[in-house]
């Protein structure tokens, strides 16, 4: 039963659209191909058992750790829970 300005199964279609924009932004963020052997951001060394352990790796443990923190911190953010889209 629809409240309000919502249709029904507004809250699903919302919930659904969350979640495939969480694994979106997974999959963009998979790396393919050879690692890199230095950090782009710092340059210190990658260890090889890193190199192994994750494809694609392009930033050492500490970089990598701060950019996840960064990433997180930005995604906190639901853009289809602000009041301006729900006015639409």
């Amino acid at each position: 039963m629809a409240t309000g300005w919502a249709g029904d199964g507004a809250v699903q279609d919302q919930i659904g659209a969350m979640v495939d924009d969480a694994v979106k932004r997974a999959r963009r963020q998979l790396r393919q191909g050879p690692g890199l052997t230095h950090c782009e951001e710092c340059g210190a060394s990658i260890p090889e058992a890193r190199r192994k352990a994750v494809p694609g790796v392009r930033l050492c443990v500490a970089c990598q750790a701060e950019q996840d923190r960064e990433d997180q911190a930005t995604s906190l953010f639901n853009r289809r829970g602000s009041k301006d889209s729900q006015l639409r």
